[in-house]
């Protein structure tokens, strides 16, 4: 009976060899590729993703940072893996905007992965050196309309998701200002506290400290809901231009050809991990909002956000790479 069961097996891992992969998975310790360097916002993310998905899977997962090449090196590394779901790729807005920045990419971000899950979205903040003269966002925008391109709004680099919600501002309130794109956050930062521009575009997470010490101020989050801890500062939308919604994201997807059955571990595991006490009090902590959801739901962020940032890129005559 035994000989019997064991050529069953046999039998249905040649026909199925997906079936059987995903049987025996996860087999080994898994990476997530992070296109980022470690310390940042997505770094930490990943980090504290992979000890509770580690958990749940009972095998170990390592963070292996890859940066480089607007997230190229990281998303090639991952588009070459065996699609056993043992590699894994911390996806996010910069792989949207990827698409259009860049004349040609040696994957294409819409077949060479498999989505598995949005882990969360942290928000884009416009912020303001304390004491400044503009008190508020509608102040700002109101200054903006009526002094077409006299307004400095500093970003970090050209291309970023910083730079390009900048751009998207521009263009949905209607207003004409000056971006000006620094290289990294640290100098974002002093030129706005030294008065070489009016305001920035920023990741909020890393600005909370500033925030807290009231060297900046935030005049408005981008995303479409006020951020957690800043009750008291509007949305972009609330503050006159209707309809504004932007908001970075991270989320895990595999190599194309994954099996579906790991991928439903994956999901499943992640899901859980998300719903955790644990994760979402480390998520909250960095200023993330936790997600979850289906592989579906994140193809569809994913199509959605390639579509935005290319648009963005046209207008703005962001000259591709």
């Amino acid at each position: 009976m035994t000989h019997r069961r064991d050529l069953l097996a046999a039998a249905a891992a040649a026909a199925f060899p997906g079936l059987a992969a995903a049987q025996a998975f996860p087999s080994r310790p898994l990476r997530i590729v992070v296109p980022f360097g470690a310390g940042g916002i997505a770094d930490l993310t990943a980090r504290a993703v992979a000890k509770a998905l580690g958990e749940g899977l009972r095998q170990g997962v390592v963070v292996e940072n890859k940066p480089g090449a607007g997230g190229i090196v990281a998303g090639e590394t991952v588009a070459r893996a065996e699609p056993d779901g043992h590699t894994l790729l911390l996806m996010s807005n910069g792989t949207a905007v990827s698409a259009g920045l860049f004349r040609s990419l040696p994957f294409d971000p819409r077949k060479d992965f498999a989505p598995i899950v949005t882990l969360g979205f942290f928000d884009i903040a416009v912020l303001a050196a304390a004491g400044g003269r503009f008190p508020s966002m509608k102040d700002l925008l109101a200054y903006a309309r009526a002094n077409p391109g006299r307004l400095n709004v500093a970003s970090i680099n050209i291309g970023s998701t910083q730079h390009l919600a900048a751009e998207l501002l521009k263009t949905s309130a209607g207003v004409d200002f000056q971006v000006v794109p620094f290289n990294g956050s640290p100098a974002v930062l002093t030129a706005l506290r030294g008065g070489q521009v009016d305001a920035a575009v920023e990741i909020l997470g890393p600005m909370m400290g500033q925030i807290a010490s009231r060297t900046v101020v935030p005049l408005a989050v981008m995303g479409s809901q006020r951020a957690a801890g800043l009750a008291d500062v509007p949305t972009v939308a609330e503050s006159g231009v209707r309809g504004f919604d932007a908001a970075s994201w991270n989320a895990l997807a595999a190599p194309a050809r994954t099996p579906p059955q790991v991928i439903a571990r994956l999901n499943r595991e992640a899901n859980q991990a998300l719903a955790g006490p644990g994760l979402r009090r480390q998520l909250a902590e960095l200023n993330v909002r936790p997600a979850g959801g289906t592989p579906e739901q994140l193809g569809d962020l994913l199509a959605s956000e390639i579509r935005r940032w290319s648009e963005v890129i046209v207008r703005a005559k962001v000259p591709r790479q």
